[in-house]
C-alpha cells in the first residue's frame, strides 16, 4: 500500500481539494448512464482522506437515480473533480474522484494505473462489464 498525497482540481481552479490515495490499489470506471456519459474514471477513498479546499458555495450539487452520490460542479467551467456519497452496500461513506483531475501525474502513470470496469448499468457492481464495454469506457 502507497498512500500519497494528491492535488486536484476542476478545469479552471476554482474547486480545489488535497486528497491521501493509494492509486496502486485501483481505479474505476462504470457503464451506468451518468459514468458512461461523462466518461468517469475514479478513485474512491473514505471521506477523512479528503479535503476540500476551496469554498463549497463554487461548486452546484447534482444527483440521479437512487441519489445516493452528490456530484458537485464547479460553477465556472462545469468540471467535476470529486463526488461524495454513501452506499452501505458497498462499505458506506465514500468520496470519488476523478482520476484525471489529478495534478501531476504523466500519461504514462496514468495508463498504468489499474483499472475496475463496474456494471452500475445493471446494479450488478459486483461483476465486471464484457471486453468490448471496456474499450469504450
Amino acid at each position: 500500500m502507497s498512500v500519497q498525497t494528491y492535488a486536484g482540481s476542476c478545469h479552471c481552479g476554482n474547486v480545489k481539494f488535497e486528497a491521501d490515495i493509494d492509486l496502486s490499489a485501483g481505479t474505476g470506471k462504470c457503464n451506468c448512464s451518468f459514468c458512461s456519459k461523462t466518461r468517469n474514471w475514479s478513485a474512491t477513498i473514505k471521506p477523512e482522506a479528503f479535503r476540500l479546499l476551496s469554498d463549497a458555495d463554487a461548486t452546484i450539487d447534482y444527483q440521479f437515480n437512487t441519489q445516493s452520490t452528490h456530484w458537485p460542479f464547479c460553477k465556472t467551467c462545469g468540471g467535476r473533480p470529486y463526488g461524495e456519497g454513501d452506499i452501505p452496500e458497498a462499505g458506506g461513506k465514500f468520496v470519488t474522484l476523478s482520476v484525471t483531475g489529478l495534478d501531476g501525474l504523466t500519461a504514462q502513470q496514468l495508463a498504468d494505473l489499474p483499472v475496475r470496469y463496474c456494471n452500475g448499468r445493471d446494479n450488478d457492481w459486483w461483476h465486471e462489464v464484457s471486453d468490448v464495454e471496456k474499450r469504450y469506457l
